[in-house]
């Protein structure tokens, strides 16, 4: 229930947290206004696959989706069966009942995730300012800059290909260093990558050896081939407001640290943030109550894949093929339990994020990019 009302609340960043706030807002009768520094939106994903995962809550993304008034009018293929590699080069199918995940496509062509919350956002009566790089944004605001740090980096290719359907994915240190390689294939297009955790220097080496390997196993086929690569930040943070203005999405450090699936967060956060200034609530005690525990859960979840190793690799594959439901093995995973709750504290202390959040020294700071008090 709206309690509070502002003339105009802007919002730095169109990325799908700055959007789906947008969209919450102006729903609920507030003008907004987001500014976005590149000339459209998604505009540094140019046309990436990634995937909308499922897992994470017993409830489908999509009806989520719905449920929150945020539009599913976007192409997306429903993923439910897909097949993993260990370093040796063993197949391993996987299965589940309902999507995994759905795959969807970024960027700012129609048909795209980042172009559907546009039109409605913009269909609502949101005003988007593109190449609009603000400094500045006094309260009320809401902050959806994108990520700060590079804690992983994906690095490949995009692509045109005569292959059908699908996706693959490799756990092999030799072809991404504490992460996975990825192949996923849709109505003729395709994203081929390495989602590395360290030793980024030489992100050439593993791109290549991962295509090669691919290439190999699937009989990888690209045509007119373009090469792409991203960041992620992840981070659990125990205040994200700048200032009295809430920080979404990457920004905020929203990200699963274990695989990297960054979008529901997002969503979430932005939902979150929107509330809480529609109904004059605390932000912090909102996301935290929501979504901080699956964070924990996350870095949990990367500190035990991270010692692994090589043959640790290969049975945690073949333990997870042998399921016959993947993903509610994985919404077991990442739901906290009394162990993991345990052993979080440990776990920090072995995966440490890049992130320093610097703060400046102005009062009632309006500052778009500094995190004040945003301290692990």
């Amino acid at each position: 229930m709206l309690t509070q009302s502002h003339d105009t609340i802007q919002i730095a960043g169109a990325g799908p947290a700055g959007l789906v706030a947008a969209i919450t807002l102006v729903r609920a009768g507030q003008k907004v206004i987001v500014h976005e520094a590149k000339p459209n939106v998604g505009w540094r994903f140019k046309r990436d696959l990634q995937g909308l995962e499922n897992w994470t809550t017993k409830q489908d993304v999509l009806q989520e989706l719905e449920d929150l008034g945020i539009t599913t009018d976007f192409d997306y293929l429903p993923c439910k069966q897909g097949m993993t590699y260990d370093g040796t080069g063993q197949e391993y199918p996987i299965r589940s009942k309902i999507p995994i995940f759905y795959l969807v496509e970024r960027g700012p062509n129609a048909g795209s995730l980042d172009n559907a919350l546009l039109v409605q956002a913009q269909q609502l009566g949101v005003e988007v300012r593109f190449n609009s790089c603000v400094r500045q944004l006094p309260y009320p605001a809401i902050l959806a800059t994108g990520p700060k740090a590079a804690d992983a980096i994906a690095v490949g290719y995009h692509f045109e290909t005569d292959m059908e359907d699908g996706y693959w994915v490799i756990c092999d240190d030799e072809l991404a260093p504490g992460g996975y390689a990825y192949l996923l294939i849709w109505n003729g297009k395709g994203t081929v990558k390495t989602c590395m955790f360290t030793n980024f220097k030489h992100e050439q080496h593993y791109v290549q050896r991962t295509v090669i390997t691919f290439q190999k196993l699937v009989g990888l086929e690209m045509k007119n081939p373009v090469e792409h690569g991203g960041v992620g930040n992840f981070y659990v943070p125990t205040h994200v407001y700048s200032g009295n203005r809430p920080i979404i999405g990457e920004q905020a450090g929203f990200q699963d640290t274990l695989w990297g699936f960054g979008m529901r967060y997002a969503i979430n956060s932005g939902v979150l943030a929107a509330r809480s200034i529609l109904d004059g609530t605390d932000y912090d005690a909102m996301w935290q109550a929501e979504l901080k525990d699956r964070l924990k859960t996350s870095i949990v979840n990367r500190a035990f894949y991270s010692l692994l190793g090589h043959y640790g690799l290969k049975w945690f594959i073949k333990y997870v093929a042998k399921q016959s439901d993947v993903r509610q093995f994985l919404y077991r995973q990442y739901n906290p339990m009394f162990l993991k709750t345990l052993l979080y504290p440990l776990a920090k202390l072995r995966v440490k994020s890049l992130r320093n959040d610097l703060a400046c020294s102005h009062l009632d700071c309006e500052c778009v990019w500094c995190r004040m008090g945003a301290d692990r």
